[in-house]
């Protein structure tokens, strides 16, 4: 921590940190807040609810999918510090056509803000991780990256938390995220000029199809790049299923109410922000993917822990949906949170190294589209968990079985990862 908590008082890193932090902030507020407002205000039907999430879950994801070829060209041929000025701009109109939408009970606009945020990501994503190596040192970009990604995950649990208070008052969540939205244009102006890396000539390729193909064969033949992009989107997989298993793993399993599903975001959210920081003093700032096997399967332990938890819960007579306070009064509530919070961890130390890793295996004028590349290939392969989850629900298989392909997908996962692992210590040889 030593070696990275420093960057916080650096102008080459704080203005950035605070944007990404605020934009979290601002995501996650909004998303929890139109999920809960429009579940327990506008629909009493669990089908619509269900539609209503899968719909929004896809519009936020498929941005990313269609945008990332031409968000990582942007980046790599143009100031980066520039581009964030742009989106943050785009953010505050976005958030008031959210905010309009909760206001007026206007369904169709707030998805249209929910796929507007998800294109403000899809063009943020590549700028916060190649800034890192363009305003960090070789040593501070792991500690960079785990900050980056710590206060991502501590500005999703604000914001879930928040959202949980102020989502039935939609006058002050439209209040809320434009506010949040201005702060983010203000931090976003601090941050330092970060030109291309070299003079470029190159021209944006608008004909999206053609650019990702082209974007994701230039990266994925490079094998230490494909087996890293390989075990960030297992990873990601695996989190798209997570996510769906929870609210029905919450209410119909552990019989808990809304209030228990938002403390699980939020314990999930603090494991990743622990275990992002922790891999960091491990490995010493040295990106380096020799703990993420290890990691993994942790994971893999963790989520099976996770599932007995929740096959032994109704032995302890819970018969309808029950509180925050009934939850922790349970006799498993604690071994509960005990598998949350080290699945949570295990996640963050897998992940964070492998993202530093995308940043720092390429030259500084490509880390962009590097990190644009893997955006695409993850949100595929969210959209594949998130089919893979339905499928599964549909053939009638519950949350708690589920479990058990997450745990795995885990295994897949380590192999993936020990490649990785392999091919960087046969790079090093001389």
């Amino acid at each position: 921590m030593q070696n990275s908590i420093h960057l916080l008082r650096s102008r080459r890193f704080l203005p950035l940190f605070a944007t990404q932090f605020l934009g979290a902030f601002n995501d996650s507020l909004y998303k929890q807040a139109v999920v809960l407002f429009v579940t327990y205000q506008l629909y009493s039907d669990a089908a619509r609810e269900a539609q209503f999430s899968a719909i929004a879950q896809a519009l936020f994801i498929l941005p990313f999918f269609i945008l990332s070829a031409i968000s990582g060209q942007l980046a790599d041929i143009t100031d980066k510090a520039r581009v964030i000025r742009w989106v943050k701009t785009a953010e505050i109109g976005i958030m008031a056509v959210g905010a309009a939408g909760l206001m007026l009970q206007n369904v169709t606009l707030m998805l249209a803000a929910v796929l507007g945020m998800g294109v403000h990501s899809t063009f943020f994503g590549p700028i916060k991780y190649a800034l890192l190596p363009q305003h960090l040192q070789p040593d501070e970009v792991l500690g960079g990256t785990g900050l980056v990604e710590a206060g991502t995950y501590l500005a999703i649990l604000g914001g879930t938390v928040v959202a949980g208070f102020i989502s039935g008052d939609p006058r002050a969540v439209g209040v809320a995220v434009l506010a949040l939205a201005t702060l983010g244009w203000f931090s976003g102006r601090q941050v330092p000029p970060a030109p291309p890396a070299s003079e470029s000539r190159e021209k944006l390729d608008w004909h999206l199809l053609r650019a990702s193909a082209r974007l994701v064969r230039a990266t994925m033949h490079v094998r230490r790049l494909f087996l890293a992009i390989l075990s960030i989107s297992f990873f990601w997989t695996i989190g798209a299923v997570i996510i769906i298993v929870f609210p029905p793993l919450v209410k119909n399993v552990l019989g808990a109410n809304e209030a228990v599903a938002s403390m699980f975001i939020a314990i999930f959210s603090i494991g990743i922000a622990v275990g992002s920081v922790a891999i960091n003093r491990l490995l010493k700032s040295q990106v380096s993917a020799r703990f993420a096997p290890a990691s993994v399967l942790a994971m893999a332990v963790f989520v099976l822990l996770l599932r007995y938890v929740a096959l032994s819960w109704d032995k302890h007579g819970v018969t309808e949906l029950t509180t925050l306070g009934g939850f922790l009064h349970h006799p498993l509530a604690a071994l509960m949170i005990l598998a949350l919070l080290g699945v949570a961890i295990a996640g963050g130390m897998f992940v964070v190294p492998l993202y530093a890793f995308l940043t720092t295996t390429v030259e500084k004028t490509e880390t962009a589209r590097v990190v644009a590349a893997n955006n695409i290939v993850n949100s595929g392969a969210m959209v594949i968990g998130a089919v893979l989850a339905y499928a599964l629900t549909a053939l009638g298989i519950a949350a708690t079985g589920q479990l058990v392909l997450i745990a795995a997908m885990c295994v897949v996962s380590a192999g993936l990862a020990w490649k990785l692992h392999r091919a960087c210590d046969q790079d090093r040889k001389p």
